[in-house]
Formats: structure tokens, sequence, C-alpha cells
């Protein structure tokens, strides 16, 4: 048994979590269990207040920790949105009622997430982990640079969904091969970058700090590279589908569809190259639970988004650290270290038990989640989650 985490882990906890799986103690090699630091994602969707019938806080937690998430960051598309301080506690209230992991949620840059004039941030500031508008992109230049401006007085991080509308005509899937072949509407990748370069601009005249959510792109990682190097505080992330797909592995089906779209092999590898130089920061899943007739209707119709919480770290260890492509403490950093530094959240006595000598398939039908849609489906990974501690407490 080897472990990977900084603090000093209770070993009654993890004899307690190694007696309760439901493989026999006698049947595990301890060689392949390791224990590590409980995982922190900054980008999902748990969906309550408003489209429980998607996913709830209590559903959504327990993926997480099914998955070895200790905590996470709950986006804003909600109903209400979280643009003042009454809409926020209302998720807040879910939250403490239902949530079996650390749950932070954000605030909405603007009211409604409509992109005409900002919420209310000084109200939401002790309350909410940052700002954001995830799922939209703030079309305005003069409205971005306010907010940017007002989250700098508040010490708080401006964390960006990139994206600009009049580049979008009408496309669901990346403007690529795939596209082409089969005559379906693609998106450019330049809708992304583009809202990143002007964005990278604000806050070099601003100077608040800022964080862009699931690149996807090429370019995105160079103009995040040279802004680093010109001493930006920028930081960034992208998700496991985007480094292990190209779009020529689409298939017809909802599970394939998200926003940003999973792009071209030239991204994939300037994607990795950044994980590996330090460029972006950390893995976020972007977890977007669905209803399965949502993801039902193929590219073209179905809801964007899949999930993510339960693979992420198989999907991470099965292609990238058992192939040697990055080391195991590059992904904890990855998963854990550098979102927590970031965002300023705590990771306190909290750990995860895989079994990376487990391999498994993915089968959606034993998720927590109520999402069921990925593109993982069918895939053979490694890496099991036999239990997960937050603050002292075990919780899968």
């Amino acid at each position: 048994m080897k472990q990977f985490t900084r603090f000093t882990v209770d070993d009654k906890l993890v004899s307690a979590i190694l007696e309760g799986t439901s493989f026999s103690t006698s049947s595990l090699c301890l060689d392949d269990i390791v224990i590590l630091p409980g995982f922190c994602d900054v980008h999902v969707h748990f969906r309550e207040p408003g489209f429980s019938y998607k996913e709830t806080i209590k559903t959504g937690s327990e993926a997480g920790a099914w998955g070895g998430y200790t905590d996470v960051c709950t986006m804003p598309n909600l109903n209400p949105v979280p643009d003042s301080v009454e809409n926020l506690q209302k998720q807040i209230d879910i939250i403490k009622r239902d949530g079996k992991i650390g749950i932070y949620p954000y605030g909405s840059i603007t009211v409604g997430q409509r992109g005409e004039s900002l919420a209310d941030l000084e109200g939401m500031r002790d309350l909410c982990i940052a700002y954001s508008d995830d799922g939209r992109g703030v079309q305005s230049d003069d409205l971005m640079a306010k907010a940017m401006e007002r989250a700098k007085a508040l010490d708080k991080i401006i964390v960006a969904h990139c994206e600009i509308n009049d580049l979008l005509r009408g496309g669901y899937i990346h403007d690529g091969e795939f596209a082409r072949i089969h005559g379906m509407k693609g998106i450019c990748s330049e809708s992304e970058w583009g809202q990143i370069k002007r964005d990278i601009e604000l806050v070099k005249r601003i100077g608040c700090k800022y964080h862009v959510c699931h690149i996807s792109t090429k370019e995105s990682v160079e103009l995040i590279r040279q802004a680093k190097r010109d001493g930006v505080d920028i930081t960034c992330e992208t998700g496991p589908h985007y480094l292990v797909f190209n779009d020529m592995d689409l298939l017809d089906e909802g599970r394939f569809k998200m926003n940003p779209p999973i792009r071209s092999e030239a991204d994939r590898l300037a994607l990795i190259e950044g994980i590996k130089d330090g460029t972006i920061d950390m893995i976020a899943t972007d977890h977007a639970p669905h209803s399965a007739e949502e993801k039902s209707k193929g590219l073209k119709d179905s809801s964007m988004g899949v999930v993510g919480l339960e693979t992420a770290f198989s999907v991470m260890y099965t292609h990238f650290v058992k192939t040697g492509v990055i080391t195991m403490e590059k992904l904890l950093d990855l998963m854990c270290y550098n979102p927590r530094a970031r965002f300023g959240i705590e990771l306190g006595n909290s750990f995860t038990v895989f079994d990376l000598g487990q391999k498994y398939v993915v089968d959606p039908s034993e998720f927590k989640s109520m999402g069921k849609a990925t593109p993982f489906e069918d895939c053979e990974l490694y890496g099991r989650c036999l239990g997960t501690v937050r603050n002292g407490q075990i919780i899968k």
C-alpha cells in the first residue's frame, strides 16, 4: 500500500474502508492500493435548485464521493440563478441539508446570467467561491471589464466560460473533419480563443484574478501560456474527455455532445503538452447531468453536457499515468493541490483509497449520479475507488 498524501492518515479509517469494500480483503493486492488526497473539482453542475430531475445536491455529492472527490465548486446555471444573496442562499440551504462533500457555490457575474447588468457581487462576496456565468460568455467588453474591476476590489476570481456568440452559427460539434464528412454544423475554435484573447487584455489592464473554464483548443493553450510568461494572474482547466478523444472519435450519440466540443487531434495533443508544461493548471470534469431523454437525440438535438466525477481519476490514471505521460504526483497537482491553492479550498484530513490494479468497464447504470451520459461508456479503465474520507469521516 502506497500513500501519496502529505499528511498522516488514520490507519483505522483505511482498515474500515478495506473491510467495507465489496471485495474480500484477501483478494486485494496491497501493492495496488494507494491512499490519495481528496480530489477537488472547481467545475460541476449539481442542478439544484431548479433542475432536480437532472441531478440533486445529494446525488451529485454521492457521485463525487464515489469518484474520490471531497470538494467541488458548483456552477450557477440554476433556477433561481444565484445572482443575489437571497437566490444564493436557497442553494446554500440545500447544500447544508444534503451535501455529503464540501460544496462551494459560484455566484453569477450578471443578473440571470443574461449578460446585461452585473449581479450583486458585493453582497455575495462571503457566500460564494468566485463569480462565473458558466454556460454563457459575457459578450460585452465593457461589462466584463466592470466585473473584473469589482472582483479585484473584492479579492475574488472571475471564472470565465469563453464563447463568442456571433461565431457559433448554429454549430453543435467541432468545426473539423467529422463535421465536414457528415454534413454537420461546427463550432469554430475562435469562438473560444477569441474571447480568451479579449479577457487576457482586460486582465492585463485591470489586474484581477482570472480563471478560464474547460479550454479545448490549441490556440487557447498558447494564449494562456504566453499570458503566464507575461505575468498575468491567470489559471485554466481542461477536462478528461478533451485529452482522450478527438472529433474523429465521435459517434452520433448525445454522450459525445458537450460545450466546448471535443476538437481535433492537433488540439488534443496541444492540451496534453499544456498539462505537461504547467500551462493548464487543473483537471475539471464539467460534470453536467441531463435526463436520459435530453441526451437521446443524437449530436444535433441532444442537450450539451456529460458527467465525469465517477470516472475522471480512472481516465487520467489509465491514459496518462499508467502510460508514463505524466507522474502520479503531477496528476495529484492537477486534481487536488492546484485547484485548492487557486480557490483557497483546504484539504484538511480528506483522502480517498483506490485500487489501481482493478480493471473495469465503464457502465453508466452503476453511477450514483442521475446523469448517465459519458463518452467513456464501455471503455476499459484501471483504478476503482474503494472509499473516501472527508475531514475524518467516511463518506463512501
